[in-house]
């Protein structure tokens, strides 16, 4: 099925070149070459070599539907939807380009895996295209596919986009930490060794089978941690990481205590992803210990398929499937439970700038681990208060909410919740419902999107009456009469900008979001 896919790709696009000069085919095999790395399935490879040739040549759909059958077709379909849209504005542009992105990824995630591996592909040759459209590429990279990377799990594909996009976007600061890098590398390997030597010695006498890896940290992160810190290259010391592959979870704790008893483990930094999992499910144990050097060191420590998870992340599902079912498949369902939240209130959100704004927030968010008083957890992001997590339960519980409980505790509603907190909500049904400030403390998309669509409802009626008025004023002030013919021509209008009745275009206006 490759091969044909290669052969016939290759025909379709034989004329066509890349910016570098090289034949398109290159970028179409490097495309496939990380599909297969990922170890990635014979459909979704073949897709890959296939992706551009709807948009690109004048091959129809119902062709590669008759050569490659309906499951290619529709990958390739779903590629080519992405990239075919067009838009008044950049960010109109951008924002439906992500909802797209979404719907896409709902449909087949596999659609986002190819878009990935196409965009990854693109930074990796990006020097070749003209230098104005560098930094717009290498922006929208760090600010969009670095985040669905990480959130689909797949950190080796989210750490070279990160160190690609650094490389246009600060260039200097970029060669400032490969340079260091470079200058201390012997030193730092030598020292790792022996760190890996001496657990590797400790293992073995409680019998324990393990693989021990140092790992450099990718040059993004360490620029980050300067950034953030205000750190000087020689103030972080933590450069390498050191991983341990066990073979049970069990072992993984057994190493933890082990490592802490012959290392004094920083205090606060011990986090453990084994019993809570990031919302990207990924699972490790981590946590930082003063070696001998009096020099911080983290240590990761995970079974063999949590570390598959971590490398991998969503494509490890399609190792060993043929086909995977979304919709029955319980362990991939819940890894894409953020793109559930992301769906459910973009349908709601019309203003380009405010989807933006919401998706930039739901897709780089940092994580809280709270629980329920009957101890489910529910993962929110930084900084979330009471209000997000009454809003995550269910809306009318977000709507009911007159206060809440933290560890028994009664606490303010603005109280920034923390990991390890038990969160109860306080209710009540004579509660006349939210209030606009709770507009300011809410964190979540999802909670904020609830609230005004609440407002919306219940003051819908007044909006409409509003909205009327201020458009007769205006009709007034250009001395425009009201006409059969006006209604009619204000009825496309109200089609063309997305609403299904006049009445709804009114309470915009009435509600300020039109004007």
């Amino acid at each position: 099925m490759v091969k044909k896919a290669y052969r016939y790709s290759a025909k379709a696009h034989r004329e066509q070149k890349r910016y570098s000069g090289a034949p398109y085919i290159s970028h179409l095999l490097e495309v496939a070459k990380i599909l297969a790395d990922l170890e990635l399935d014979v459909i979704t490879i073949a897709a890959g070599i296939l992706h551009d040739i709807i948009e690109d040549t004048d091959t129809p759909l119902s062709t590669i539907k008759e050569e490659f059958g309906e499951e290619i077709a529709m990958l390739v379909n779903g590629v080519t939807k992405l990239s075919k849209i067009s838009f008044k504005t950049l960010e109109e542009q951008q924002a439906e380009n992500y909802r797209k992105m979404f719907l896409a990824m709902a449909e087949d995630v596999r659609v986002i895996l190819i878009k990935l591996a196409d965009r990854l592909n693109n930074m990796r040759t990006l020097q070749f295209i003209p230098p104005h459209k560098r930094v717009k590429v290498a922006r929208e990279t760090l600010e969009i596919y670095v985040p669905i990377a990480n959130r689909l799990g797949i950190s080796r594909v989210q750490w070279e986009l990160e160190d690609l996009s650094l490389h246009y976007l600060e260039p200097m600061k970029y060669r400032e930490v490969v340079n260091r890098i470079a200058k201390n590398r012997l030193e730092r390997e030598s020292y790792v060794e022996s760190i890996k030597e001496i657990i590797k010695k400790e293992i073995q006498k409680v019998k324990i089978k393990a693989e021990i890896q140092g790992r450099p940290k990718n040059i993004y992160s360490i620029y980050k941690k300067m950034e953030k810190g205000k750190k000087d290259f020689f103030q972080i010391y933590d450069l390498i990481a050191i991983r341990v592959i066990c073979n049970s979870v069990r072992d993984c704790y057994a190493v933890l205590g082990l490592l802490h008893s012959i290392w004094k483990p920083m205090p606060g930094r011990f986090k453990d992803y084994i019993a809570m999992p990031k919302s990207n499910m990924y699972q490790s144990l981590h946590t930082t210990v003063v070696t001998p050097k009096g020099e911080p060191l983290e240590i990761q420590i995970r079974t063999w398929e949590m570390h598959k998870t971590a490398e991998y992340g969503i494509a490890a599902h399609w190792k060993y499937k043929e086909k995977v079912d979304l919709k029955k498949d319980k362990k991939l369902e819940e890894r894409l439970s953020w793109l559930r939240q992301i769906l459910e209130w973009q349908k709601d959100l019309k203003d380009p700038k405010e989807f933006m704004e919401n998706l930039k927030i739901g897709l780089f968010q940092d994580e809280v681990f709270t629980f329920t008083p009957k101890g489910d957890v529910k993962i929110l992001p930084l900084d979330s208060t009471p209000i997000d997590f009454a809003y995550l339960i269910h809306t009318d519980v977000g709507h009911k909410c007159v206060g809440a409980k933290i560890n028994k505790r009664i606490v303010p509603l603005d109280y920034k919740l923390k990991s390890g907190d038990i969160v109860e909500i306080l209710t009540s049904k004579s509660s006349r419902g939210p209030s606009r400030d709770w507009l300011k403390i809410a964190k979540t998309s999802g909670a904020k999107n609830r609230i005004k669509i609440w407002f919306k409802k219940e003051m819908r009626e007044e909006n409409i009456q509003k909205g009327k008025e201020l458009f007769e004023k205006e009709m007034e002030k250009y001395k425009i009469e009201t006409s059969s013919e006006l209604t009619k021509k204000l009825k496309e209008v109200s089609i063309e900008l997305g609403f299904t009745e006049l009445e709804s275009m009114f309470e915009n206006i009435g509600y300020g979001k039109l004007t």
